[in-house]
């Protein structure tokens, strides 16, 4: 019937049994204040044959309602309302009892109907304030060990944060105060704690002792959000966030959710709000096939499409490990209608076997190589993947009658500096100049938060190992998306798009490396250049210190969405690339990187290599 809770200060049967015990005591005092102090002999003696009777009530309402089982020094309003309703319940059935035995018995009520109404409130009142005196003797007396935190944001979600911290067992944490940027909530509580000014932080840290930085605001803004990290980062204070409401177990925040604050959260930017109806329309009937399925981009495309519903998705990788780690998180995600396969996009005789045999109507095509340094090193494996592959797929996707194709570009690929970036850039045109019923669509966007190979990736090692860490150059900056933005741009693109455009989001600013690597260093609660050195490197074979948005030759033209753009090319209509494919093909064979890369060079006449052995080409 009982467990003995490791965690808490006395077992659940002595809890059981102080309220009990309080409930005497209540009822006790009922007669008392019934009586003036006076219980006459008559209700005396009838109190000793219905004080049994009471108790047994009360025994088994509070075991039914389990009142006992929860942490008393984490006393939360729903504890309180169980707390009531179950004395309350309990009251009743004394009532009920009362009644029958006075109906059926000498028309005597073995409890005066004014001591049970008197016992009720009085029954509610001790029981309740006990575990409030608890709560807050322990409260003062482990204050002293706790982690002191301030929680930005003074809202719903602010408060719900606080809730969380309190109702935590065994939780080290401390609220202290709410900081906002609303100065109509300054000087004024919530949940009993004060509100600072967010803009005073330094003498709010000072005042209140913390050392910690709770982020609980649902949409920030994005300027005061960063002035709040900057002052953070400048005074050496913990950061955490709390995470967003959809992600919350069964809808409700625990103390576990709240997370450091990464360095992804600080580069996010607001969501751009895209019609996904349309997209769930679109894909509702549709039988799908996503290519680098088990990568960073390719991943969180299946798991958006499922989400949005289609007829049937089939994931293609050549990578057997990751794909079946996507599997397997699909599948206890609930997910069935989906399957996986094995393939290599440049095996065209496996490719030909799967497309006859799977007959989609849409292609995510985002299985690439993607790593700069490693593709000008293998011009070879970097042309024939991201060019040559998506060259012979989206000829297959005409030859099946695929309604559109989706190729997953890069930024890289606006005026190339290296191997990879003009790969890509080749695989636009190749698929553009395809004749046939398929829709063609390129989709472009910069470097994406958390991929695999990615920088921030990298920094973490470095300074987990201690450093130094690495940069390539003081000024090289990078536009930084989230993953799932990302993803959402390359499904806008397949619902949207006309044919042979190339869709680009409004990326915002562009990112110093170096100030991200010193935000992260900061992070760790270290100082840059003191306790993790920063070393330059140089730039690397094809990388140029930042990238650019529009091509040469190119024009944009706007969107339904402000934030969505499109990048016409009208240069490359009706363009002829069958001769030049088979000169690429040849020069792949033989392992000639020089001969290809003059050749992708012609091809791609804005590609001009920088700080690379093909400079000499240009």
């Amino acid at each position: 019937m009982f467990k003995v809770n490791k965690q808490s200060t006395s077992p659940r049967f002595v809890i059981f049994i102080a309220d009990i015990l309080v409930c005497i005591l209540a009822v006790a005092c009922a007669y008392l204040l019934r009586f003036d102090f006076g219980i006459p002999k008559g209700e005396l003696k009838l109190l000793s044959l219905s004080l049994p009777i009471y108790i047994v009530v009360r025994a088994l309402s509070f075991w039914i309602g389990k009142t006992f089982a929860s942490y008393v020094r984490y006393t939360s309003i729903e504890d309180a309302k169980r707390i009531v309703l179950v004395i309350l319940i309990g009251t009743a059935t004394l009532f009920g009892i009362n009644l029958l035995n006075y109906l059926v018995g000498q028309g005597i009520y073995i409890f005066p109907r004014s001591v049970l109404l008197i016992d009720f409130f009085i029954c509610s009142l001790f029981l309740l304030g006990g575990r409030i005196l608890v709560k807050l003797t322990f409260y003062h007396n482990s204050s002293s060990s706790q982690q002191l935190t301030l929680i930005y944001g003074a809202g719903e979600l602010g408060l719900t944060t606080k809730q969380a911290i309190e109702n935590s067992a065994g939780t080290a944490k401390k609220v202290v105060g709410f900081v906002d940027d609303d100065k109509r909530k300054v000087g004024n509580r919530v949940g009993g704690i004060k509100v600072y000014h967010s803009k005073n932080l330094p003498e709010v840290l000072n005042q209140t002792g913390a050392n910690e930085v709770i982020f609980a605001i649902l949409k920030p803004r994005r300027n005061l959000q960063q002035r709040m990290v900057d002052l953070c980062l400048e005074h050496g204070v913990h950061m955490l966030h709390v995470p967003a409401v959809s992600s919350w177990i069964n809808g409700q925040l625990s103390l576990n959710q709240i997370k450091d604050l990464k360095i992804e959260d600080l580069l996010e930017r607001r969501e751009i709000s895209l019609d996904r109806e349309t997209q769930k329309q679109y894909l509702n009937d549709k039988e799908v096939l996503v290519t680098g399925a088990a990568g960073s981009i390719g991943s969180e495309i299946c798991r958006q499409i499922l989400e949005l519903g289609c007829k049937k998705l089939w994931l293609l990788d050549q990578a057997e490990t990751p794909l079946y780690e996507i599997e397997q998180e699909l599948l206890s995600g609930g997910y069935k209608n989906f399957e996986t396969i094995i393939a290599d996009v440049c095996n065209y005789e496996r490719m030909q076997y799967i497309m006859d045999k799977i007959r989609v109507q849409v292609i995510f095509h985002a299985a690439a190589y993607k790593h700069v340094p490693l593709m000008e090193s293998n011009p070879c494996e970097a042309v024939k993947v991201n060019a040559l592959a998506s060259h012979h797929l989206g000829q297959m996707a005409v030859k099946y009658g695929v309604e559109r194709f989706v190729f997953v570009s890069t930024d890289k690929a606006v005026n190339p500096t290296n191997v990879m970036g003009a790969s890509k850039r080749l695989g636009e045109i190749l698929l553009r100049s395809l004749k046939g019923n398929t829709v063609f669509i390129a989709t472009r966007f910069g470097n994406v938060l958390g991929s695999n190979g990615s920088v921030i990736p990298h920094f973490k090692k470095q300074i987990e190992r201690g450093g130094p860490v690495t940069i390539t150059h003081p000024e090289i900056t990078r536009y930084f998306m989230t993953i799932p933005e990302a993803c959402s741009l390359v499904l806008e693109a397949g619902t949207m798009g006309t044919d042979r455009e190339t869709y680009v989001f409004d990326m915002g600013d562009s990112v110093r490396i170096v100030d991200l690597a010193k935000n992260m260093i900061r992070l760790y609660g270290l100082t840059p250049d003191k306790d993790i050195k920063i070393i330059y490197t140089g730039l690397r074979p094809g990388e140029k210190l930042y990238e650019e948005t529009l091509a040469t030759g190119e024009h944009i033209k706007q969107t339904h969405h402000p934030k969505i753009h499109i990048y016409e090319d009208e240069n490359l209509a009706n363009q002829e690339f069958e001769h030049a494919l088979n000169e690429l093909d040849a020069y792949i064979k033989s392992n000639d990187n020089y001969r290809l890369v003059e050749r992708v060079k012609q091809l791609v006449p804005e590609y001009k290599s920088n700080n690379s052995e093909f400079s000499k080409l240009d």
